[in-house]
C-alpha cells in the first residue's frame, strides 16, 4: 500500500498527467509486486515561481515521494527508482536526470488503516 505524491510544474496537458500517473503504478507493480487495485497516489501542480529547481532541470522535472510500510530490500527499492524512471521516459520522453524520487518508511505503528493501528512486524 505504498502512498505516491508526485509533484510537477503546472500546465500539462490531462492525458500527460494520466500517463504520469500509470506510469508510476505500473513500475511499482512490476519492482514492488504492487496490486493493480491498490492505487494510492496524488498529484500536485505548482506554478513555476513555487516549484525551483536546480540548473539544467527541465520543465519535465518531476518530484516523487513513495511512502510505504519498512521492509523492502536495498535492491527492491533500486529496481522501484529504475522501474519509474523507464516508464517515464518511456511514456512522456522524461529523462531520468528531471526525476527525483524519495523513499519514506514510516514504522508500522505510525499507519492506521480505517481507524486501526498496523500492528508490529516485529522489526519495528
Amino acid at each position: 500500500m505504498p502512498l505516491v505524491r508526485i509533484e510537477i510544474i503546472a500546465g500539462k496537458s490531462a492525458e500527460y498527467k494520466k500517463q504520469l500517473l500509470e506510469g508510476v503504478h505500473v513500475a511499482l507493480c512490476k519492482s514492488l509486486g504492487v496490486a493493480d487495485w491498490d492505487r494510492f497516489q496524488r498529484l500536485y501542480e505548482l506554478p513555476p515561481e513555487n516549484f525551483e529547481r536546480s540548473e539544467g532541470k527541465t520543465e519535465q522535472f518531476t518530484m516523487i515521494e513513495v511512502t510505504m510500510f519498512p521492509g523492502r530490500s536495498k535492491e527492491q527499492k533500486a529496481g522501484m527508482y529504475q522501474a519509474i524512471v523507464d516508464e517515464l521516459k518511456e511514456r512522456l520522453h522524461i529523462e531520468a536526470t528531471d526525476v527525483f524520487i524519495v523513499i519514506q518508511e514510516p514504522k508500522n505503528e505510525n499507519w492506521g488503516l480505517a481507524g486501526i493501528q498496523r500492528q508490529s512486524s516485529g522489526e519495528d
